[in-house]
């Protein structure tokens, strides 16, 4: 913390990065080191460094069989996840249609109902009209 514009301040540092370079940088600078410093033979010397050679592979290996699995999972759900979406999607799309042809379907009977009343209506007045004797109907008036 410091001290800005009379107030305190707070800097705030992220660590990013999967941490397999700075791993495998430390495990050789670590080794470099260590034969530097060693009282051993050149033999002994070229042995250490294949066996610390493997192990840093394995380790290496490991972590990224490691990171493999976990992406796989994470692909896993996300596909999981975007078959369910989809599959709610498909069954809304097809209620959608189930609703909308019913209402079609409802529509259209009222429509009939409709007409047939409208002809009905029609066919009374033209009836009641044939009945009654033109010289009535101006009398009523």
């Amino acid at each position: 913390m410091g001290e800005r514009d009379g107030g305190p301040y707070y800097v705030i540092e992220r660590e990013t990065g999967s941490g397999v370079g700075p791993f495998l940088l430390g495990a050789l600078v670590g080794a470099g080191v260590a034969l530097l410093f060693a009282p051993r033979s050149g033999e002994e010397t070229q042995r250490d460094i294949k066996e610390r050679a493997i192990k840093i592979r394995d380790a290496a290996e490991e972590r990224v069989r490691e990171a493999q699995e976990q992406i796989e999972e994470r692909l896993e759900q996300a596909r999981a996840e975007l078959l369910e979406r989809v599959d709610a999607v498909r069954e809304a799309v097809d209620s959608g249609r189930e609703a909308a042809h019913e209402a079609r379907e409802e529509l259209e009977e009222k429509l009939e109902r409709s007409k047939a009343a409208y002809r009905a209506g029609v066919d009374a007045a033209k009836g009641a009209a044939a009945e009654t004797p033109a010289g009535e109907a101006d009398a009523e008036d």
